[in-house]
């Protein structure tokens, strides 16, 4: 009796549909691990990515999107639930969202609900552990979202007889895209996607790359498209002047692979090594996502298909004299943003809107033709889509927490970094979890500093819009909406 309710309840969720009207659209819904907006489309000069440039060329592309923390499993139990870090009690690697929020209905469990056949197929919650699993939000078991096997992640001899996950920081093999596990996922998303067309009812199919994260490991090709003397090193390489220790303190992420020295210090040939390799594992990315959309429009589903495709959270590749992720930082918080809706009134546009993850839950919502449902902490930005530079959000917020010592820290931690992004200006106040005291405040002024080099919270001139970003950051994301 209760599978005949629950079949029941899906029937009668999903949109009836007269003689000649068209059922819901489906979502083809691509997470990228790691990946900041180093691609064409987003005006880097370097990255060789025609396929996701081919698709925010009929999509809306977003030049302002953040992520609520830059790390995997906060990011994304953010974005699949539809609410903030702190709503969900979910700050590190290891808590599962349900622990706080026990019903809460996730992004693919809302379209399961209306009648959606609902899939996951490679990383889209955390890649490891408890957090990355959540039955009732999926139709059928998914496939490789937890994956802890060295030999789908390197291919070359030297790292192959190795022990544990992190073995050389880098990898270029001469091998076929299907070594990897990213190219394992794209096969069998191809296949996915053949059986879902013959099935009668719409999809929902969650497709996950883990590269460009660490280790930089891609087939030999992709290393090949570039050139690495003509890859610009970072800049800037030192940490924010006047920015406090807590702010900048390294993750230790890279630290942990074969060749990398302890303290962190990375040589200039190691240094251009890394962001080669890094780019080389952007294009591989870019090559799978082409082939899931030239199936998409081999199948004839492009046009009845919505496709989204986001970052989770960005990435420094030596900026800042930082690597990897974790701060509140531009190049860690800001992540590439396309959406492509059937029949949108405009194709091709690039918004400058603040728009945050957060925000995808009540956006496909609202794009898929359903009613936007209660508690949900981002705002759709649908409108956008049609209308790409109308006025939109005052602000976009992120945050992230740290041990008083130690480079890692467990829930809230000691001190959380909560950050404000505005048109102009990030500000960010470092608060005592306890205590709420103000430990100290980062300003950064984009017009003049776009690299956030110089914390300038303690300059006179800089006063009242320190005080104006304090105040957004106290009234909260409510105030700030469109």
């Amino acid at each position: 009796m209760k599978r005949l309710l629950l079949v029941f309840s899906a029937i009668v969720c999903l949109p009836a549909a007269s003689p000649g009207e068209e059922r819901p659209p489906n979502v083809l819904f691509i997470a990228i691990d790691d990946l900041r907006p180093a691609l064409g489309c987003y005006g880097d000069l370097v990255a060789r990515t025609p396929n996701i440039d081919r698709l925010a060329g009929r999509g809306t592309l977003f030049r302002r999107a953040y992520c609520q923390q830059a790390v995997c499993s906060p990011s994304r139990l953010s974005l699949m639930t539809g609410r903030r870090p702190d709503s969900i009690r979910v700050w590190d690697l290891n808590t599962h969202f349900r622990k706080a929020l026990p019903d809460a209905v996730t992004l693919p469990q809302y379209f399961k609900d209306r009648g959606y056949h609902c899939r996951s197929i490679g990383k889209i919650y955390h890649g490891g552990g408890e957090p990355s699993k959540d039955a009732p939000s999926w139709s059928e078991d998914p496939l490789y979202d937890n994956v802890r096997e060295a030999r789908l992640r390197y291919a070359t001899a030297q790292n192959l007889k190795g022990g544990g996950l992190k073995r050389g920081a880098a990898e270029a093999a001469d091998v076929p895209d299907e070594t990897y596990i990213d190219g394992i996922v794209c096969e069998e998303a191809l296949e996915a996607l053949g059986k879902l067309k013959k099935r009668n009812q719409p999809f929902f199919l969650a497709v996950g790359f883990r590269k460009p994260h660490l280790p930089f490991c891609a087939p030999r090709k992709y290393w090949e498209l570039y050139e690495r003397e003509e890859i610009p090193g970072p800049s800037p390489v030192d940490h924010p002047r006047g920015a406090p220790e807590v702010a900048v303190r390294s993750w230790k992420e890279l630290e942990g692979y074969s060749g990398i020295p302890k303290d962190g210090r990375l040589s200039s040939e190691k240094v251009a090594e890394l962001r080669h390799g890094y780019y080389a594992c952007v294009s591989y990315v870019d090559a799978l996502v082409g082939r899931l959309l030239g199936r998409l429009r081999a199948l004839e589903l492009q046009e009845e298909t919505v496709v989204c495709l986001w970052g989770d959270h960005g990435f420094h590749l030596g900026e800042q004299g930082l690597w990897a992720k974790a701060n509140n930082y531009e190049l860690s918080v800001r992540v590439p943003l396309i959406v492509a809706v059937p029949g949108q009134k405009k194709s091709g546009g690039k918004s400058k809107a603040l728009v945050e993850l957060v925000d995808l839950y009540p956006t496909l919502v609202e794009a898929c033709g359903f009613m936007l449902p209660a508690g949900l902490e981002g705002t759709s930005f649908r409108a956008l889509l049609d209308t790409p530079e109308r006025p939109w959000k005052r602000a976009a917020f992120s945050q992230y927490p740290r041990a008083y010592k130690g480079n890692r820290h467990r829930s809230h931690g000691d001190i959380m970094g909560y950050s404000v992004r505005t048109d102009r200006y990030r500000y960010v106040e470092w608060r005592d979890w306890k205590s709420g005291r103000v430990e100290a405040r980062e300003l950064y002024d984009h017009q003049s500093d776009p690299g956030e080099a110089h914390n300038v919270a303690g300059q006179q001139k800089y006063k009242v819009m320190l005080e104006h970003h304090r105040s957004l950051l106290t009234q909260g994301w409510r105030a700030a909406a469109p």
